[in-house]
């Protein structure tokens, strides 16, 4: 099969176009002929040599696909050969084909477009996981998403705006901010030009910040929180080192966790999946919500879909077609 693989930690020109045997499916597993791959910060970080795959993983970047079932290893049930899917990876997805747990795959929904279908997976898991169950999300609660032109930030605006929040954003131009407002932000600053903590402290506080900043930001992030107000911390952009003043935690109970998806349990992802198949799957079906696209590049120009995503000049989600 055709694959492409980090020759070697660095740059986008360390990815290069290889031939791999096709993998077989263990007991549990399926093997899905791709069509399109996502492309994913996680991506580049481990091209970077910063975000190591698991050690039964694949060593091929790629934590998302859609395609077809092309094979069942012993045990699985609920699939069959041909069955159109998109699936979370535990990497491998840079290539023709690729194994995940079968409890990972989800059914396209509806008659959506493998192109789309393939942008799904790992920003829902991440966002639903982080923004609903860890970080206990409600109507009518404040949310702010930093980043919210990226993937996750425009899978966070549309889920939180559908079940009631009030959903702020920052991105860093005027046309990303339109398009936060255009998925249901509420209010969207440009970072570059206005204060977010200002305008948060003007709103009452948040009462859940979604951040893949880090950095600098986190203080300024708690300082944005209403009282009893929670941080979710997914990423670190601008470093995961800061000097804080914890005594606002006990003073105003805040809160502050996070989580990074890969190296969680096979069982925490199908429980993620499991949630997602009945409260989020019927939106995408019905068309209430749904990724918003950017760019396309063929599998042999992944490193110029990776120069694409670290400019940050993209809205939305970059795919590999196959």
């Amino acid at each position: 099969m055709r694959a492409v693989e980090i020759s070697k930690p660095g740059g986008p020109d360390v990815l290069l176009s290889v031939r791999r045997e096709i993998p077989v499916p263990a007991a549990g597993q399926v093997l899905i002929r791709l069509a399109y791959a996502g492309v994913n910060r996680p991506d580049a970080l481990q091209r970077a040599g910063l975000y190591n795959p698991p050690p039964d993983a694949s060593d091929l970047p790629g934590l998302e696909g859609a395609g077809e079932i092309a094979a069942l290893g012993e045990g699985v049930s609920g699939w069959s050969e041909g069955d159109r899917v998109t699936a979370l990876f535990p990497g491998g997805a840079y290539a023709e084909y690729a194994l995940t747990d079968a409890r990972h795959a989800l059914p396209v929904p509806g008659d959506m477009a493998l192109d789309r279908a393939a942008a799904l997976c790992e920003t829902y898991f991440t966002v639903w996981s982080n923004v609903f169950m860890r970080g206990g999300l409600k109507a009518g609660e404040r949310f702010l998403v930093h980043g919210g032109s990226s993937g996750i930030g425009t899978t966070a605006i549309q889920l939180a705006h559908h079940f009631g929040a009030r959903v702020f954003a920052t991105a860093g131009s005027d046309e990303k901010c339109a398009a936060c407002r255009a998925l249901g932000a509420e209010v969207a600053i440009n970072y570059r030009d206005r204060d977010f903590v200002a305008h948060m402290q003007g709103e009452g506080g948040a009462n859940l910040i979604l951040d893949m900043v880090g950095g600098e930001y986190i203080p300024r992030n708690l300082k944005s929180l209403a009282d009893d107000g929670r941080l979710v911390q997914i990423a670190f952009l601008q470093g995961p080192k800061v000097q804080l003043n914890l005594v606002q935690l006990m003073t105003r109970r805040l809160t502050i966790t996070g989580s990074t998806l890969r190296p969680q349990s096979a069982l925490a992802k199908a429980r993620i999946a499991d949630a997602l198949r009945s409260e989020v799957w019927p939106l995408l079906e019905a068309g209430r919500i749904g990724p918003v696209m950017d760019s396309e590049f063929a599998l042999e120009e992944a490193a110029a879909a990776h120069a694409r995503m670290e400019s940050s000049a993209h809205i939305g989600k970059i795919v590999l077609k196959i």
